[in-house]
């Protein structure tokens, strides 16, 4: 009797070879809660009061007694992990996120990133450069083409982010990164005058369907194991 033999899901493998190349390079993972409270998710990473990431048509918040929501981002990670490490250290941080929106084939309102922190002495946006191309370069291939541009997230100063062509010529923007805002170490009892770092995160699921060629993100959740069976 033949058995079929199952597969790893398609998000798993390439979180898989994401950490991989970080590893190689020294980089400790590091998980964490899918629910959060507002103070690690937002006032840490220096996110606005009024921003409107914190309205209700951008964030699930739970009926609890303080306050508490699914997380919008991995990045409320890096502040735990900060809380609790001093530098230097590398880590990233691969993980399910959760946005109260409309789901069409680009969008979903659950899927999964993954986030790099490096803090250190002295760590500059060269070093920020050459991270994120040793690892697109190690997913996609030597020859993919890179670009970075000026960018805006309120936990990194400057922010960038940052393209990188497909096969049919076209620039797809692929992550976000910049260097760790000094009011995001101060939140976690870091000098900034002593330690700077750099942050990046990347959505699995764009890189992912980049990557083999998927046209619609509501494939990876649907349960249709003719996608998965391809892999």
């Amino acid at each position: 009797m033949n058995e079929e033999k199952g597969h790893v899901h398609i998000i798993n493998q390439i979180a898989d070879d994401i950490v991989k190349v970080f590893t190689d390079i020294g980089f400790e993972v590091v998980s964490s809660n899918e629910i959060e409270d507002e103070y690690h998710n937002f006032d840490a990473l220096n996110v606005p009061k009024d921003h409107p990431a914190r309205d209700m048509q951008d964030t699930f918040w739970l009926a609890t007694n303080p306050a508490s929501l699914l997380r919008t981002h991995t990045s409320c990670a890096q502040v735990r992990y900060m809380e609790k490490n001093k530098p230097p250290f590398k880590i990233v941080i691969p993980g399910k996120v959760y946005r109260y929106e409309a789901t069409d084939r680009t969008h979903e309102a659950q899927f999964h990133q993954i986030e790099g922190l490096v803090v250190g002495e002295n760590i500059n946006m060269g070093h920020l450069k050459f991270a994120l191309n040793n690892f697109l370069k190690k997913l996609f291939g030597e020859n993919t083409e890179i670009r970075f541009r000026p960018g805006y997230f309120p936990f990194v100063e400057p922010g960038i982010e940052i393209d990188m062509r497909r096969k049919n010529g076209e620039w797809v923007e692929v992550l976000g990164a910049g260097m760790v805002h000094p009011n995001v170490l101060n939140n976690v009892g870091i000098d900034p005058k002593k330690y700077s770092g750099f942050a990046f995160g990347a959505g699995l699921d764009r890189l992912a369907m980049i990557k083999y060629g998927i046209d619609d993100i509501r494939g990876l959740y649907n349960g249709d194991l003719r996608l998965i069976n391809q892999f």
